[in-house]
């Protein structure tokens, strides 16, 4: 047992990814990895049985990939039930240093073969059908052979193949939010952004919004949030004027900080709702030719249990 666990250790962190990237949900995926590890415990204890494994990365894929259709087929009934919006649990990094998060060198960030990354990939692959987000994360992004996917979801290689393609045309589709920009235009485009939430002019923050771009909040119920996304550049601006045009008046009663969300520059802030309750929030956004093209708002307190707290010094505007 001990070395079926030291075998193990080593694949961890990449199954992690693996079922992160498949479940969008932090507490999901280590769940699924702790499940692979009892079926791999369980399966592979008689030496005899592990001998004959030659690939045990393939096989730990494998166990893990049908783990997580199970998880997704049931999360999908859960989900019609959640109330407002839904968001996946931002994995939240710092900025220009290493994290110890093992998701922050997430290999999913090569996006789907587009050149989206962060939230935004996390967003639209929730569009996809179970066997289809699993067919898709495991060849395109992790590069798992169709025959080995096939396995995994009990079908045949011909139909992983069509699942994958289905899943391809459904992400990169024209009513998507796109992300293109690197980390630099980012940066641009997220100080534009916070400039014209402090001047307080809706002409000014026009100009950093994309045309259609939209507005997704997720407080899971405990905080008042828009229960559809907003859609438009000037319902969004408006809407964004004063949920963020707020932060300035409030002053020392506002922390925030630039920090990494799934990859990708976004805030995480902190501030006390009217009724006294404390809120955390982490905002990402999705970039594309110098303007946002969306907004995705995470205050659902059970999906920011993770956070390091913001010190004295991570005042509102935040310092780049």
């Amino acid at each position: 047992m001990r070395d079926l666990a030291t075998e193990f250790e080593a694949e961890r962190g990449r199954l992690l990814v693996v079922a992160h990237r498949m479940l969008g949900s932090r507490s999901e995926a280590e769940d699924a990895v702790q499940e692979t590890w009892l079926r791999y415990a369980g399966a592979l204890a008689d030496p005899t049985a592990r001998a004959e494994i030659r690939e045990l990365s393939a096989w730990l894929t494998t166990t893990c990939a049908r783990i997580c259709l199970d998880v997704l087929r049931s999360a999908r009934v859960r989900r019609e039930a959640y109330p407002g919006q839904w968001l996946p649990e931002p994995v939240v990094s710092a900025v220009g240093g290493p994290s110890s998060d093992v998701y922050a060198t997430d290999p999913a960030e090569r996006a789907v073969r587009t050149d989206q990354v962060g939230a935004a990939l996390l967003v639209v692959l929730e569009r996809l059908a179970p066997e289809q987000r699993v067919a898709l994360v495991l060849h395109d992004v992790f590069a798992v052979p169709f025959a080995r996917i096939a396995d995994a979801l009990g079908t045949t290689e011909v139909a992983a193949r069509q699942l994958a393609s289905r899943a391809r045309r459904a992400i990169t589709s024209s009513d998507v939010p796109r992300h293109t920009a690197d980390l630099a235009e980012q940066r641009r485009v997220l100080e534009a952004f916070v400039a014209a939430t402090e001047s307080g002019e809706l002409d000014q923050l026009l100009r950093v919004l994309a045309p259609d771009v939209v507005f997704v909040g997720d407080s899971g119920g405990h905080f008042p949030a828009a229960r559809q996304p907003v859609l438009g550049a000037a319902a969004v601006g408006r809407f964004t004027l004063g949920l963020f045009g707020r932060a300035g008046r409030y002053g020392d009663r506002v922390r925030s900080r630039p920090v990494l969300v799934d990859g990708a520059l976004g805030l995480q802030m902190e501030t006390v709702h009217s009724d006294g309750r404390p809120i955390r929030l982490v905002t990402a956004f999705a970039v594309d030719q110098g303007r946002i093209t969306a907004i995705y708002n995470q205050l659902n307190p059970e999906k920011l249990t993770g956070l390091v707290p913001l010190g004295d010094d991570d005042a509102w505007p935040p310092r780049w």
